[in-house]
């Protein structure tokens, strides 16, 4: 671990969001911070990203600590933590890659020099830089304003593509019943949103179409605890034995589960993110929110016919316009 009190360059980066998904997207950017300070850097995140699981092994990033960003009689005690976090490793640098004021505060508090953020709203009153974006940069995806972030501070960004290395080894141990011999994929059943997800109907079709083509022996179902119903409804409309639920396991085996599969097929989630993160031929079926907020990733989209980008919409109903054959013709189409 380097020394934190002898460098001259002592890099934070604090991300609010609490989805796994955003976190992903993130990366190049936290990643372009560090080359630029040509140090590794340390991380503030919410514990909902698990980030100490995803991220141990990116020789960019050093320390992870953990705040949740609380709302109303909880927002000072956050204050506080932040700012016994900043003083402990007396960052010469705090940058934020959101508009929240929590951090902007606790690092002006700490007496830390440089603070640098979008300086969005309020923020702005406790930043240190002087270039900061536009109120209209709201309308844009969270990418773009970091992005922008970095342009407007002379960060070059080398690659806006997500990747992320995760040693396998480390998660054999604890998932070995997700080891089964035979060929994989997996399908993402789940989202954090329901109005994302693809009806099980849908996955069972799509599960029968690509095993007649011999494409698979077993499929993970990659879903949340709260979301288990949705991977045991699968199994049992289904009525095959080719399902592997995936449901109780952690983000350990989500990752083992996707690792180990020849390609991945969900929702827009915080998994589908990750498999593309991960290398994995990667396929998002999508019909209710903008696949060009995803432009920085490698994920095949499957769309409804005569879909519209930028187009959001909060019904699930919608997804049935993604049809199991259509579904089917992109990942053959594609998978070679």
């Amino acid at each position: 671990m380097k020394s934190k009190l002898n460098l001259i360059n002592n890099i934070c980066v604090v991300y609010t969001h609490h989805k796994l998904g955003d976190l992903v997207w993130q990366l190049p950017y936290i990643k372009a911070i560090s080359e630029h300070h040509k140090v590794s850097i340390d991380l503030v995140l919410r514990e909902s990203t698990q980030a100490k699981k995803i991220l141990q092994d990116l020789k960019h990033i050093n320390i992870i600590n953990y705040n949740n960003f609380r709302k109303g009689i909880f927002y000072w005690v956050d204050v506080i933590k932040l700012f016994k976090i900043f003083r402990k490793y007396n960052y010469s640098h705090v940058y934020i890659l959101d508009k929240v004021n929590k951090p902007a505060l606790a690092a002006k508090l700490s007496g830390i020099k440089n603070i640098i953020g979008p300086g969005i709203g309020n923020q702005k009153k406790w930043l240190s830089s002087i270039n900061f974006l536009d109120e209209k940069d709201r309308e844009l995806n969270y990418s773009d304003q970091s992005k922008k972030l970095l342009k407007l501070n002379n960060i070059k960004l080398s690659d806006p593509f997500p990747k992320l290395e995760i040693n396998i080894k480390n998660l054999k141990d604890d998932n070995k019943d997700l080891l089964i011999t035979g060929k994989k994929i997996a399908f993402g059943v789940d989202s954090f949103e329901d109005y994302k997800m693809w009806y099980e109907e849908n996955f069972v079709e799509l599960a029968d179409m690509l095993y007649k083509k011999n494409l698979f022996n077993y499929i993970y179902l990659i879903c949340g605890p709260k979301k288990s119903h949705i991977a045991k409804k699968i199994i049992s409309l289904s009525k095959k034995d080719y399902f592997i639920d995936c449901s109780s396991k952690d983000l350990t085996g989500v990752i083992t589960a996707i690792v180990n599969s020849n390609f991945y097929i969900g929702n827009n989630s915080g998994p589908l993110n990750l498999s593309s993160a991960l290398g994995i031929k990667t396929f998002g079926l999508i019909a209710n929110d903008a696949i060009s907020e995803l432009k920085y990733s490698k994920i095949n989209f499957i769309v409804p016919e005569n879909y519209k980008d930028n187009t959001w919409i909060r019904n699930r109903e919608n997804m049935k316009t993604i049809t199991t054959q259509k579904a089917y013709d992109t990942i053959i189409e594609r998978i070679n």
